[in-house]
């Protein structure tokens, strides 16, 4: 365990979570929502610093980052838990664990002691670990991923410190919930983000994710302003999120902030508790690319789905400078960050 420095104690011996704008009010020997972070004896610990419970080699893409080191490798990580509880989560295997403790068991005495598992759950990968394997491996990016970075967040700074110390750059791909205190904290060492913006509506944050939108949105602002490149994705849901109304609300909300924000308007495939819905037809990512395009969008790409549009284009002249295709990526007519056809200068982190 390590103690946590984003936390506030309070009075009759509960601790406020700093990490997330859940703002967690966490009582003696209890956890917060994500399940990591655990009131110790008046102190904050975070259970999981150190324990990777998720490790690969992936394409920048993945992420999904499309103007952000193009064609690179990035050493993703991730641990257990979340502070989101998305029905439609992909990674719900290691993000959940600590609900699915609780809907296991109900007795309180059982779950506390299967919360002490956690600790010693995942690979041992501490930050010198990580960075000297990506510095011997020629690795430019570190991706905090595969559960939302916030939770924990000491890792990922005291990982991310480290890593820009010795020039390898880092980014999150991140449900936008952390705290301005958290953010504040990590935006020196922060070089990208793609933030999930999952609806625009408050009703669908709290049925579908046990959130709110409000500090979503905030967020995407505050990022965009201390200057870290930014990337949006939305997984469109069919029945859920889909509607022209709804896309057209994200996409002119996106616009609003820089049309120069690229937009992942990304198909679902149905996981954990949305078993019932049927995957999202390319027709329906086609539409929000219209919808992306006629808002003002610079950039807009249709992913996690055979025949997206995924290929990066001049906005002024439409010259192709990015072509892809499954596994491979060519530049065609891109000169470090200009359009090689009539110089317009194209958003995003390049070397």
């Amino acid at each position: 365990m390590y103690r946590s420095g984003l936390s506030k104690k309070m009075e009759q011996g509960r601790i406020e979570c700093l990490a997330c704008s859940h703002y967690c009010k966490i009582a003696e020997g209890r956890s917060g929502i994500c399940g990591v972070l655990r009131n110790e004896g008046g102190n904050l610990y975070l259970l999981v610093y150190g324990k990777a419970a998720a490790i690969n080699i992936d394409p920048i893409e993945k992420k999904p980052l499309f103007h952000f080191l193009p064609g690179s490798r990035t050493f993703s990580l991730g641990t257990l838990g979340c502070n989101f509880a998305c029905q439609f989560c992909q990674n719900w295997d290691i993000s959940q664990t600590w609900k699915l403790i609780k809907e296991k068991y109900s007795d309180r005495a059982q779950q506390w002691l299967r919360l002490e598992e956690i600790a010693d759950y995942g690979q041992d990968w501490p930050p010198e670990k990580i960075v000297d394997y990506c510095s011997k491996n020629r690795i430019p990016t570190i991706s905090y991923t595969y559960n939302e970075p916030a939770i924990f967040f000491e890792y990922a700074f005291d990982t991310a410190r480290l890593a820009h110390e010795n020039g390898i750059k880092n980014v999150f791909v991140s449900n936008g919930y952390e705290s301005k205190e958290a953010l504040e904290m990590i935006k020196p060492y922060l070089d990208g983000i793609n933030i999930d913006l999952k609806s625009f509506r408050n009703e669908f944050y709290a049925k579908r994710c046990q959130a709110k939108i409000q500090p979503v949105l905030e967020n995407i602002r505050r990022v965009y302003e201390a200057g870290i490149w930014i990337e949006i994705t939305t997984l469109v849901i069919p029945e859920e999120n889909g509607s022209e109304k709804e896309l057209s609300q994200i996409a002119e909300f996106i616009s609003g902030i820089s049309p120069g924000i690229p937009w992942h308007v990304s198909a679902f495939h149905p996981d954990y508790k949305m078993l019932d819905r049927a995957s999202t037809p390319l027709e329906t990512l086609q539409k929000g690319y219209q919808i992306g395009k006629q808002a003002g969008l610079q950039y807009v790409y249709t992913g996690n789905i055979f025949g997206g549009k995924e290929s990066t284009y001049c906005p002024v002249c439409g010259e192709v400078l990015i072509l892809r295709r499954p596994y491979q990526i060519e530049f065609v007519n891109f000169k470090q960050g200009d359009c090689g056809k009539c110089g317009q200068k194209i958003g995003g982190v390049w070397n």
